[in-house]
């Protein structure tokens, strides 16, 4: 995702410029340490359920001042330093905002997102 594209597109919205004071982003990456222990991580395996992602969208874009969320999940084999998910939540204020992005984020990485870790112990 071009993330600064995304926010030019946001941009161009109607209702933008009267509604928008925020826009966060979230830019997940892999890791190259597990968050327990010390192995090296040596990829991930993602696959993300797009139908739960656009629904926990959806839901979250309902809350009060959230102009609009922008999701994109990647799938498949991926390498420490690579991306994995992104996120934009542009709203009114940053009382409104932040919440969102972090309860978004936590929903989508609890529900959403199955992962499998490989390490170099793994061989």
């Amino acid at each position: 995702m071009d993330i600064s594209q995304v926010i030019q597109e946001l941009k161009k919205e109607t209702g933008f410029q009267d509604n928008v004071g925020m826009v966060l982003v979230h830019n997940g990456v892999v890791r190259g340490r597990p968050r327990h222990g010390e192995a090296t991580v040596t990829g991930l395996e993602v696959t993300p359920d797009e139908a739960v992602i656009e629904k926990l969208r959806r839901k979250h874009e309902q809350r009060p001042g959230i102009f609009r969320i922008v999701v994109q999940a990647e799938k498949g084999r991926f390498e420490p330093g690579e991306d994995l998910l992104f996120i934009v939540v542009a709203g009114d204020i940053r009382e409104n905002v932040h919440p969102v992005l972090a309860d978004l984020l936590n929903d989508i990485k609890s529900q959403a997102m199955h992962k499998t870790e490989f390490t170099a112990q793994d061989g």
